[in-house]
């Protein structure tokens, strides 16, 4: 389990609490974890720089479509 957390860290939540903040939170920490391993292939020269940012977009997307489907209320 030690190794997991290392390698997937997770934080908890310090905003208001709600089932909707709480899945974003988690497809947030997913989506920054993904990001990094995209980032260090593109830099270790496994992965094109185009690839790479196909990748980040396509996460990208793929979030901004879960925010839509869930009830969260800007903080502005």
């Amino acid at each position: 389990m030690m190794k997991e957390q290392f390698l997937y860290p997770r934080t908890s939540y310090h905003g208001k609490l709600t089932p909707d903040n709480l899945i974003f939170n988690a497809n947030l920490q997913e989506f920054s974890q993904k990001v990094s391993v995209i980032s260090a292939l593109e830099t270790n020269g496994k992965i094109t720089p185009l690839e790479s940012y196909n990748r980040i977009k396509n996460l990208w997307e793929e979030l901004h479509r879960i925010r839509q489907g869930l009830d969260i209320q800007d903080s502005a």
